[in-house]
C-alpha cells in the first residue's frame, strides 16, 4: 500500500474492485457466531481509492463475527499543508474519528480501529520522536505502531505501491537511527516488503531484538514480471528466509493479502470470483509453511481490505481462513483468528 509524504496521486497499480463479479458467488458463512478479529485493513477517500467507513461496515455485515480491527496506514488524509514530516499525522487524526464513531455503538457491535498502524518517516533519525509522540497524543489511546513501506524491486513491471521506495532502506543508517525511537515509546513495526527482501529483514530484526516486528501480507511473495513462471523457486527462497525469520521471537506474522495481484494467482482474472474452497487449494502450501515456522501463537489472518476486495470478497475470504483451522487445538484457532492479534497490538477489548 502507499507509503509517502505527498499529497499527489499518480495512478493506482492496482486492479479495480469489482462488486458485480463478486456477487456472482456467495456462500454460507461458516461458524458465523465465532469472535475474530480484523488486524489489517485500511480506509481511503481519495482519486485512487475509495473505502471509507461506509464500505467498510458493508464488509463487516456479511455474516462473520468481527469484534474488532487494526487500521493500518495507507497515505490517507495526510495534512495538506505544514511540515511535511508531520503531514501523516492527519491519517491517524482522521482513523482517530472513525474509531469514536464506532465506539459510540450506533454503527453495530465491531471495534473498528480499536488499534491503529501509523505512519512516519524513520529516515528522520532521532528527530522522528516528536511525530512519534505527536501520533500517540492524536489517537487517544489506541496508537500501537509505525508502518514505513521498504517494498522495492528494479522490475518496473513489480507494483504495488503508488510511490517507489528507495532500495536498502532496512539498512539506511538514519531509518534505523529512527527506528531505535519505537521500542521506548512501547510502539511496534509494521514490515511490508517483497519475498526478495526477507534477508535484510532479518538483519535488520537482530540489530532490534528488543522490537516487535509485524511482517505484513506473509512477504510479497513475488509472481509477476520476471518472477512469473518461478512459482516453485520463488517458494523455496521464501520458504528459506521466511524461516530464518521466525527464529526471532520478537516477529510475528500475519498471514493475508494474497489477494494482490503481485503474487501471480490471478484470481482477479477468473470468469468467476473464487469460492473458499478455491482459495485454500492454491494458498495451503503457504500458509501451513507459515504456521509451521512461526506458530499459531505468533500467526494473524488479516483481510487487508479493500485491496484484496479486488480478487474476493470478505466472507469468503474469512470463510477460507477458518477452513485453515479445522482440525487445529482451540488455543491455535483462537490465536490465529483473534488472540495473536490482542495480544501483538494490545486491544483493550
Amino acid at each position: 500500500m502507499p507509503d509517502t509524504l505527498d499529497t499527489a496521486r499518480p495512478t493506482n497499480p492496482f486492479p479495480p474492485v469489482r462488486p458485480d463479479w463478486l456477487a456472482r458467488h456467495v456462500e454460507p458463512i461458516i461458524e458465523p457466531n465465532y469472535p475474530i478479529v480484523d488486524p489489517h485493513h485500511h480506509l481511503f477517500d481519495s482519486p485512487t481509492w475509495r473505502y471509507r467507513f461506509e464500505e467498510y461496515l458493508e464488509d463487516l455485515d456479511t455474516g462473520h463475527n468481527v469484534v474488532a480491527t487494526v487500521f493500518a496506514e495507507c497515505g490517507a488524509m495526510y495534512k495538506a499543508d505544514g511540515p511535511r514530516e508531520r503531514r501523516p499525522i492527519g491519517e491517524t487524526e482522521f482513523v482517530t474519528g472513525v474509531a469514536a464513531m464506532s465506539e459510540s455503538g450506533r454503527y453495530g457491535p465491531t471495534r473498528v480501529c480499536a488499534g491503529i498502524v501509523g505512519h512516519a518517516d524513520l529516515t528522520l533519525g532521532d528527530a522522528v520522536r516528536e511525530v512519534l509522540e505527536a501520533h500517540i497524543t492524536a489517537a487517544g489511546g489506541r496508537f500501537r505502531g509505525i508502518r514505513h513501506s521498504t517494498v522495492y524491486d528494479a522490475s518496473p513491471a513489480v507494483r504495488c505501491t503508488l510511490h517507489l521506495p528507495p532500495s536498502g532502506l532496512l539498512g539506511d543508517a538514519q531509518f534505523r537511527r529512527g527506528l531505535a525511537c519505537l521500542e521506548p515509546l512501547g510502539l511496534s513495526f509494521d514490515a511490508w516488503l517483497y519475498h526478495t527482501q526477507l534477508g535484510e529483514l532479518v538483519e535488520l530484526v537482530r540489530a532490534f531484538p528488543n522490537t516487535t516486528f509485524i511482517l505484513d501480507h506473509l512477504s510479497g511473495i513475488l509472481g509477476i514480471g520476471p518472477y512469473t513462471g518461478r512459482r516453485d523457486e520463488n517458494f523455496a527462497a521464501w520458504k528459506r528466509d521466511l524461516c530464518e525469520l521466525a527464529r526471532h521471537p520478537n516477529v510475528n506474522l500475519k498471514i493475508g493479502g494474497m489477494g494482490m495481484h503481485i503474487f501471480g494467482f490471478g484470481f482477479h482474472e477468473r470468469p468467476m470470483p473464487p469460492s473458499s474452497d478455491d482459495l485454500v487449494r492454491v494458498w495451503r502450501p503457504f500458509v501451513e509453511t507459515c504456521i509451521e515456522a512461526f506458530g499459531a501463537q505468533r500467526c494473524m489472518f488479516e483481510s487487508n481490505f479493500p485491496v484484496d476486495k479486488t480478487a474476493y470478497s470478505y466472507p469468503v475470504m474469512w470463510n477460507a481462513f477458518k477452513r485453515f483451522t479445522q482440525g487445529v487445538s482451540d488455543g491455535e484457532k483462537a490465536a490465529l483468528l483473534r488472540e495473536t492479534a490482542i495480544r501483538v497490538y494490545r486491544l483493550e477489548l
